[in-house]
């Protein structure tokens, strides 16, 4: 499965991995939310409620492109950097092609619907 993201003019798919807490996320689409830069590798989204973590699995293969949900705060993160998996991550999927909508600084409404 494939969703697509639009803000700031920019507009990318990612590819989704079959997991319970990526099933979850997908039944909550259409998603109007608010991307915003945060750290220096990634940008975040606040969903409006957590999701199931039972796609918790642990991986070595991080790379710029990957999105994630973060336990800590129940939300997603889109990473345009590399980054260190952690026990906090749940991987949802990674952006098919360039990364470089993510490289756009500032905060901006977010859409997120089925591709």
């Amino acid at each position: 499965m494939r969703i697509r993201c639009t803000f700031a003019d920019q507009d990318f798919t990612v590819a989704l991995q079959d997991s319970a807490t990526t099933r979850d996320f997908v039944s909550m689409l259409p998603l109007d939310l608010t991307i915003s830069d945060f750290s220096t590798n990634e940008k975040i989204a606040h969903l409006p409620r957590r999701l199931d973590e039972g796609g918790l699995v642990d991986y070595t293969d991080e790379a710029p492109g990957d999105l994630c949900y973060f336990r800590g705060w129940g939300n997603l993160a889109f990473f345009h950097d590399s980054y260190n998996y952690r026990g906090d991550l749940i991987r949802l999927g990674r952006i098919e092609g360039e990364i470089d909508p993510l490289l756009i600084k500032g905060e901006f409404p977010l859409r997120i619907d089925k591709s």
